[in-house]
């Protein structure tokens, strides 16, 4: 069973930036993209989950 992700964000568009929050205690800016078939991403340095909203066009 997977471990869920510590913090879950709802975008309205597919392609967007994460930098872990925090300025400096952050991590480097590294941009994402939504899986159009999953509907969302998670950040490979902080673990953030991604979600497309509900209706959202998801353009870029």
């Amino acid at each position: 069973m997977p471990i869920p992700a510590p913090e879950v964000i709802e975008v309205t568009q597919d392609r967007i930036a994460c930098d872990g929050g925090g300025g400096a205690l952050g991590h480097p800016r590294v941009w994402l993209s939504v899986d159009p078939k999953t509907g969302f991403v998670e950040c490979g340095y902080c673990d953030r989950k991604y979600v497309r909203k509900e209706g959202a066009g998801g353009g870029h």
